[in-house]
């Protein structure tokens, strides 16, 4: 079997520690969380979610499709009109509903905490499934702060660094993990294959807006 050397599985995510970590997610992908929150009973349009890592828009344009008002900002400037923030600073920040994420994935940790204490409802983020294994994160995160749902792609979410590539495939699987507070029984859930129907024609244009 011959080897797949496609950007997506060689490079894994495999970032420096004080790299951005730019690796922006498929917006069909941020869709099939949207729509997984909806069919747990929760209702998007009137609420507001904060994405503390916009990057180049990625995510920021499908979660405005489900979201009454959607917060964006980075530490980097993408030159997209996002708030430059470092969302882990200890500063006083404005309370959303919902914060959903791709975050970097050597702060996932901290960013799921700075969510909970930041968010009314809860967050949610994408990450490589391995980030449920360990018993270093079970004792700092999960233990104290067990997720209320694990979202499982059973299709791949093909993630490259500095873009996204509808021809991109990748050996590495991804969940969404999603907080909800007062919930503390994590049930795991699959997201059925969905990227054919979720997926727009233009879902991988460079976006040029500028954040209302």
């Amino acid at each position: 079997m011959s080897q797949n050397t496609s950007s997506a599985v060689m490079q894994q995510r495999s970032e420096p520690k004080r790299s951005l970590d730019d690796f922006p997610t498929p917006p069909w992908a941020t869709r099939a969380l949207c729509e997984a929150l909806k069919e747990n009973g929760h209702d998007l349009s009137s609420k507001t979610v904060r994405e503390p890592a916009a990057n180049r828009g990625y995510m920021v344009r499908p979660l405005r499709e489900y979201f009454a008002e959607v917060k964006a900002s980075d530490i980097a400037d993408y030159g997209h009109g996002w708030a430059i923030e470092d969302f882990l600073f200890p500063y006083q920040i404005e309370q959303v509903d919902w914060t959903i994420t791709n975050p970097p994935f050597t702060l996932a940790d901290r960013f799921v905490e700075r969510a909970l204490e930041t968010s009314r409802v809860g967050c949610a983020i994408i990450v490589r499934s391995a980030f449920l294994e360990g018993i270093g994160r079970y004792e700092q995160l999960f233990r104290d702060n067990p997720p209320a749902l694990v979202l499982q792609f059973c299709e791949r979410v093909a993630m490259v660094k500095g873009r996204v590539d509808p021809e991109a495939s990748s050996a590495t699987a991804y969940s969404w993990v999603v907080w909800v507070k007062g919930q503390t029984d994590t049930r795991q859930r699959w997201i059925a294959p969905c990227r054919k129907k979720l997926e727009r024609a233009d879902d991988y244009a460079a976006y040029r807006e500028v954040a209302a």
